[in-house]
C-alpha cells in the first residue's frame, strides 16, 4: 500500500534584511528533507511581502521573482496560487522581522494550522534583544551589562545617553539593532568617537537599539530541540576571522573557523547545556532554538548572549551541525522538528476541547 506523504509548506524569503539568509536556509532544508516521506510545497515571500507558490527554493532568482504574487495569505484561493495550499504542517524558514518575531506565527495561530518552531510569545521575545535579556535575568541567568533605548529617546536626549554609555561601558563595546539577527547592523565600538556613528548605523535597521558590554573570551553556541522536555546538543565554538562573527563572514566569505564540538571540560559542557535549556524555557520556547554564549577569558565565567528561535539552517550553519555531532543528522532533525510542530498543535487542540466541555 502506498504511504501517504506528509505535506510540508516551506515558507522562505521575507521582508527582513535577512532575506538572502532565508533563501539559503530554505534551499538546505529542501535538499535534505526526506522526499520519500514528505511532499514539499514551496512558498516564496518577496522583499515587498508578496506571497507566491514556486517550484522550489532552488530556482534561480529570475524565475523565483517572475510572475504574479498575492499580497497576503497562502491558503486563500487566488489567481497566483492555483487552488488552496493544503498542507499538513507549515515550516517557516524566515529569519528576522516578519518571520522570526511572532508575526507569521500569529497568522498560523489564527488559521489554526500546525507549524514548526516557536510560538508567538517566544518568537517575539526572542527577536527583541532587550526583552530577551530581561527575561533571562529574571530567570537568574547571567547576561552582560546592556542598555536599550529608542530612536525617539536618542533624538531628545542624545547628550545624556552618550554620557551614560561613556560612564557605564568600557571600550570596546557593541551597538546592535534590537530586532534583527545574522549580525546585521552591529558595530564594535573601539573609540568614544565611534559611538554616535555606531548608534546611527544600528538605527538604520531598527528604531530600538541595544548597547552591550564587550567580553573578551570564547564564543560558544548550543542547539536546543523539543517542546515540554527540551534537550541540548553538544556545544560548539565560533572562532571569528575578524573581531566578531559578522554578516560578511557568516554568509559571504566563510573564513571563520568552528570547533564542533567545542573543546571544553565536561563540567563546562554540562553548564552550557543546562543554561541553554533554561534560557529556552525562560522565553517559553518550543521546537528549536540556538543559544549563544560568551566564555570569559581569565574568569571562566559563562554569559548568555542571545536566543535564535529560527537559527540559520544551511549545511554549514551551527544549529544542524551541532545536532549532527550529537547523533541527529540533518534529515532526521527536519523530521523531528516536523513531529514536534504537529505534536504541539495536537496537544493544544486536545486541551482546548477538554476545556470547552
Amino acid at each position: 500500500m502506498k504511504r501517504h506523504k506528509t505535506i510540508i509548506a516551506l515558507l522562505f524569503g521575507g521582508r527582513s534584511a535577512e532575506h538572502e539568509v532565508s533563501l539559503n536556509s530554505a534551499a538546505a532544508v529542501y535538499r535534505n528533507i526526506d522526499k520519500s516521506r514528505f511532499k514539499v510545497i514551496s512558498i516564496f515571500i518577496d522583499r515587498g511581502g508578496r506571497w507566491k507558490r514556486v517550484r522550489s527554493p532552488l530556482l534561480p532568482p529570475e524565475r523565483r521573482e517572475a510572475g504574479p504574487a498575492h499580497s497576503f495569505l497562502p491558503w486563500d484561493v487566488v489567481s497566483s496560487l492555483p487552488g488552496r495550499v493544503r498542507a499538513d504542517v507549515y515550516f517557516p524558514v524566515l529569519h528576522g522581522p516578519y518571520g522570526e518575531d511572532g508575526t507569521i506565527q500569529g497568522i498560523f495561530e489564527m488559521a489554526d494550522v500546525p507549524y514548526v518552531g516557536a510560538g508567538v510569545l517566544a518568537s517575539a521575545a526572542g527577536m527583541d534583544k532587550a526583552v530577551m535579556k530581561a527575561l533571562f535575568a529574571d530567570r537568574g541567568l547571567p547576561v552582560v551589562r546592556y542598555l536599550s533605548f529608542h530612536k525617539a529617546d536618542w533624538e531628545k536626549r542624545k547628550t545624556a545617553i552618550l554620557g551614560r554609555i561613556g560612564r557605564e561601558f568600557a571600550l570596546p563595546f557593541f551597538v546592535k539593532p534590537s530586532n534583527l539577527g545574522s549580525s546585521v547592523g552591529i558595530s564594535k565600538v573601539k573609540t568614544r568617537g565611534g559611538t554616535e556613528r555606531a548608534v546611527k548605523h544600528a538605527f538604520r535597521y531598527d528604531p530600538k537599539i541595544v548597547v552591550e558590554e564587550g567580553i573578551v573570551g570564547r564564543e560558544i553556541e548550543c542547539s536546543v530541540l523539543g517542546n515540554e522536555e527540551p534537550r541540548a546538543s553538544l556545544p560548539g565554538e565560533v572562532i571569528p576571522y575578524r573581531e566578531f562573527y559578522d554578516y560578511r563572514d557568516k554568509y559571504l566569505e566563510g573564513k571563520t573557523q568552528f570547533r564542533i564540538p567545542a573543546d571544553l571540560p565536561a563540567r563546562v559542557v554540562r553548564k552550557v547545556q543546562k543554561m541553554a535549556v533554561e534560557a529556552f524555557r525562560a522565553v517559553e520556547c518550543s521546537g528549536m532554538a540556538r543559544l549563544d554564549f560568551f566564555l570569559e577569558d581569565g574568569t571562566g565565567k559563562l554569559y548568555l548572549n542571545e536566543i535564535n528561535t529560527i537559527p540559520g539552517f544551511t549545511e554549514i550553519s551551527m544549529y544542524p551541525k551541532l545536532w549532527g555531532v550529537s547523533g541527529l543528522p540533518f534529515s532526521r532533525l527536519i523530521e523531528e522538528l516536523i513531529r514536534l510542530g504537529l505534536d504541539r498543535h495536537r496537544r493544544k487542540k486536545s486541551g482546548l476541547q477538554r476545556r470547552a466541555r
